[in-house]
């Protein structure tokens, strides 16, 4: 070995020599001993070469580290040899090899990579030596989940053909259930990660089921076993009920029942099946909802609980099968109150089918509680009993049942036909076992009496019934025996710690009088405290599922061993308890029923309040955002009157400059200018109107204010509603016809300035020229006029150019209001508080924007009279300039003048 391990280290790039190296140290650390044989011998096992070698092999640990290195080659001759020669390792010594795997950096991640081999030989046994590797480790287990496991293995399972693929599919089934098995977090993960979906598609059976191979059903056995993990009672309830619901959800459970109802399928898938139904359904409100409207493909239709209840009394079918179906009946009524009131229904009087065309759930456990198979009686008693556990009303419900024993004589309570039965023991020749009738009799009894006073007084009410259970518990039998005597012990305990002592003759200190005088207590305990002693019913109390290696050990059931359990002590107690106790025990049961009554009422106060606070939270939420949406329109208002603010302010400095320029120059400055004193006298008046306006919107900005805050509390009249709404569609079509006529106005007219300005432009640039050409005068303040002049036109005119920009801009303001409007009116129909609302503001904007508008036509009326009287200045101006020969013969006669001077 050493040699070999030497080979491997030194002669890595020699794929031929490793290969051969790796399998030789495969052939001597495997066995060909069966593992059937190993493990009846262990012995020969213990003095095995093969785990000798193997403990020499992994005692150094980079041996184990050196072997995953040539997991990773390609090369198949060696790749291949290295996945045996690992597999045979972990199957001599699985524990150490594990714990050195985990150890090695990415050493379980490396073994994924096999799954993902193009080869089929390297991938199938790549998910043989993962399920040596995963085996009872769960920090593996979790590894190798979270390598993307889960996707890889349904995969293969779908691309070798579901349920009808080969030995490869049942590998693959073994290592998923080795990930999941125990294992809370793998099972938590493959639900997140939707893989519960994709296990739909393995129960598609079809129509023909002649003929099935061995190797299918071993796949389909294997598949139901995998849901079964999935939803095992002994998962976390919250993870088992997500994965029930899950698989009512997408289809799952409803393939699961049509194999249920299929023809020709094998009996032990057919079992198999019944019980993965039954843990799908177990104690998920939704799924057991389902099963009940389930109904078997028969004429006239029956119900699929009605076709499998007969399966249960039907002593020719195999006892695997009716233990099974007993198992689902009692998973269909775990704590599930709607569907037991639905089977005890069936037995009451004013249900039943007069007709008799059809048999109900009832009459068959009643048929199979009396017939006389020792079997059927039990289960049909178990399933009874399940259908009043944990429900008071249904068992006084029960007491109603009336059964027609035999014509002519009166009808017998069911209570009263069971006692008969139980008191009649071996008297009725029965196939089966001797004490299984009586053991299930008493558990149903003793299920039924429990925390039910009134149903103990009709017990009691039979005066046989106190006789014959104190001469059983009485009396020295067998083995057997004994344990019908700790059930006879157990309900005449439920007798006498349920009673109310409303039958004088049976009341509790008479009962406990009773026992001492003929069984003695210590006796009577001895008897009560054998039932948990027994091997049975340790068996039972392990897990929900009735299973039993034979019919004759088909004893206890598993809630009824949680009934003792609880039972067992407290009746106890109660025998040895004097009458001072007994008395001082009813007044502290009085003292907190009284106190349970305060404490329901109290919830239901509180119940109330907590509904009456989220109502309150709801009314909360709603005046937020209607607040919200107050505060955005106080934040819009605000923002516009902030632009007429602006405006007016711009105006204003406007308005002074003009008024500074004309007091500075004067008359003559006013006269040259064009600009008579009437028009400062204009400008002053028009500066009082924005006054005017300015406290007009502050006004109308207070009225706002008021309006909010009233709108908080809105108390909408809903007899206006209509009217309202149809005057507001009027007024917005209307202002938005206005608003379009006066927008369209506003474009021409800019148009208009804008190419009249275009003009003036084009005539100053002449005028420039013009004075270009003329020469320029020596001296004399008149000489430089036009140039003064022309200076002030160019101020003019760009002033001008600002204002036409500045009435451009408005104009695209009031467009955008105007699309502001259409959207307010078009929200106006949404409630009536908002209609009214939103009419108020409307109406308000409306003014607002006619307002804007008039001093707009204002403005712009100015500016046309400002143009004019521009014209009328250039064109006054331009005269004398036009004329040249003038001004150049009037330029000569000067110097002429100055020359005769001189």
């Amino acid at each position: 070995m050493e040699h070999l391990i030497t080979v491997l280290q030194t002669d890595r790039s020699d794929s031929e020599i490793i290969g051969y190296a790796l399998d030789t140290l495969y052939n001597i650390i495997s066995n060909d001993i069966e593992e059937e044989e190993q493990e009846e011998n262990s012995q020969k096992q213990a003095d095995d070469l093969g785990s000798q070698f193997t403990e020499i092999f992994i005692k150094q640990q980079e041996n184990v580290t050196l072997l995953l290195t040539y997991l990773e080659e390609f090369d198949f001759h060696v790749r291949w040899p290295g996945v045996k020669l690992l597999t045979s390792l972990l199957k001599q010594r699985g524990p150490q090899v594990q714990q050195i795997i985990l150890v090695v950096p990415m050493g379980v991640s490396r073994l994924m990579d096999l799954l993902a081999d193009s080869r089929e030989v390297i991938r199938n046994d790549g998910v043989l030596l993962l399920q040596q590797l995963t085996k009872s480790n769960a920090a593996i287990q979790k590894i190798v989940a979270f390598e993307n496991a889960f996707e890889r293995l349904l995969d293969i399972v779908t691309d070798e053909g579901n349920s009808d693929g080969g030995i490869v599919v049942e590998d693959c089934l073994l290592l998923l259930q080795n990930l999941l098995k125990n294992n809370n977090s793998n099972q938590n993960f493959f639900k997140e990660g939707s893989y519960i979906q994709r296990m739909k598609p393995w129960f598609e059976v079809g129509d023909d089921n002649s003929g099935w191979s061995a190797q299918k059903v071993t796949n389909l056995h294997l598949m139901l076993q995998l849901v079964r993990v999935l939803v095992s009672p002994t998962n976390p309830p919250g993870a088992t009920s997500s994965c029930q619901k899950a698989m009512f959800h997408c289809g799952l459970l409803q393939q699961l029942c049509t194999i249920l109802m299929a023809t020709g399928v094998p009996a032990d898938i057919l079992t198999e099946t019944i019980n993965t139904v039954s843990e799908v359904i177990r104690g998920c409100q939704i799924n057991q909802d389902y099963f009940a409207s389930v109904n078997a493909p028969s004429n006239p239709p029956r119900p699929a609980i009605v076709v499998l209840l007969m399966s249960m009394v039907n002593e020719r079918q195999p006892f695997v099968l009716r233990c099974a179906v007993l198992y689902c009946f009692q998973c269909f009524l775990y704590k599930n109150q709607k569907g037991q009131g639905e089977i005890v229904s069936t037995l009451l009087p004013s249900t039943i089918d007069a007709t008799g065309n059809s048999v109900s759930a009832g009459q068959l456990l009643c048929g199979g509680l009396f017939s006389t198979d020792s079997l059927s009686n039990w289960c049909a008693a178990v399933a009874l009993a399940h259908a009043l556990q944990e429900n008071a009303t249904l068992k006084e419900q029960l007491l109603r049942v009336q059964l027609a024993t035999s014509i002519g004589n009166p009808p017998v309570s069911l209570l009263q036909q069971c006692t008969n039965i139980l008191s009649q023991g071996d008297k009725i020749d029965r196939r089966g076992s001797k004490v299984q009738t009586r053991v299930g009799l008493l558990m149903l009894l003793c299920t039924w009496l429990s925390n039910c006073p009134i149903a103990v007084t009709h017990f009691l009410h039979n005066p046989a019934n106190i006789p014959f259970l104190t001469g059983q518990i009485a009396e020295n039998l067998g083995e057997e025996e004994r344990l019908v005597q700790g059930l006879c012990a157990l309900l005449l305990g439920i007798s006498i710690y349920y009673n109310d002592n409303s039958l004088e003759n049976y009341k509790k200190e008479k009962l406990k009088q009773l026992i001492e005088k003929r069984i003695g207590k210590e006796n009577f305990v001895e008897k009560l405290n054998f039932i948990s002693k027994h091997e049975l019913y340790s068996r039972a109390a392990q897990k929900p599922q009735p299973t039993f290696s034979s019919p004759d050990h088909m004893i206890f059931d598993h809630e009824f061993t949680k009934l003792v359990k609880e039972l067992e002590g407290v009746i106890t107690k109660a025998i040895y308890k004097s009458s001072e106790e007994d008395k001082k025990e009813e007044e502290v049961k009085k003292t907190l029923e009284q106190h349970d009554n305060i404490i329901t009422h109290y919830k239901k106060v509180i119940r109330e309040q907590d509904q009456h606070l989220e109502e309150l939270k709801q009314q909360v939420e709603v005046l937020k955002s209607q607040n919200e949406q107050l505060q955005t329109t106080v934040t819009q208002q605000v923002s516009q009157i902030q632009q007429h603010k602006d405006q007016y302010n711009l105006l204003k400095v406007q308005l002074g400059k003009d008024v500074q320029h004309h007091n500075s120059h004067g008359g003559d400055a006013v006269q040259m200018n064009g600009v008579p004193a009437e028009e400062i006298g204009k400008l002053r008046e028009e500066i009082e109107e924005w006054k005017d306006k300015l406290e007009l919107l502050q006004g109308q900005l207070r009225e706002k204010d008021s309006l909010i805050e009233n709108l908080k509390y809105p108390q909408p009249e809903m007899g206006t509603t209509e009217q309202s709404s149809q005057m507001m569609r009027s007024d917005g079509s209307e202002l938005d016809n206005e608003l379009h006529k006066e927008v369209e106005t506003l474009r021409t007219q800019i148009q208009s300035q804008s190419t009249d300005i275009t003009r003036l432009q084009a005539e100053k640039l002449e005028l420039l020229q013009q004075m270009n050409t003329v020469p320029i005068p020596v001296s004399g303040d008149d000489d430089a006029m036009p140039a003064a002049k022309t200076m002030e036109l160019e101020g003019r005119l760009s002033a001008l150019l600002q204002e036409t920009q500045e009435l451009k801009n408005e104009v695209k303001s009031l467009f955008e209001e105007k699309i502001s409007l259409k959207q307010q009116l078009d929200s106006s129909n949404s409630t009536v508080a908002i209609l009214q609302n939103e009419k108020t503001k409307l109406q308000q904007e409306v003014a607002e924007s006619k307002k804007e508008q008039d001093d707009l036509l204002v403005l712009l009326a100015d500016q046309d009279q400002k143009i004019l009287t521009l014209k009328d200045k250039l064109k006054e101006l331009g005269e004398p300039v036009e004329d040249e020969d003038d001004i150049e013969s009037g330029d000569q006669g000067d110097e002429d003048e100055d020359e005769e001077e001189d």
